[in-house]
């Protein structure tokens, strides 16, 4: 299954990343790619998650940051 990345500039210039499919992924950095590096980094583990208490089949995923 496809996943994007979005990302947007806060008013504080941070940057938010988000997966706006799996809930509980986002996250927060100086930059898009950091922002972005973070999010990545996470939707495999809150897919885990998901898979360990029965709320998602397992399936391979793709992640494409949209810019």
């Amino acid at each position: 299954m496809n996943y994007f990345v979005k990302v947007e500039q806060e008013t504080d210039r941070r940057r938010i990343a988000e997966v706006p499919k799996l809930h509980r992924v986002l996250a927060n950095g100086a930059t898009s790619d950091e922002a972005s590096i973070k999010a990545e980094s996470l939707a495999p583990r809150v897919m885990a998650d998901r898979l360990e208490q029965g709320e998602a089949k397992a399936q391979s995923i793709h992640l494409t940051v949209a810019a």
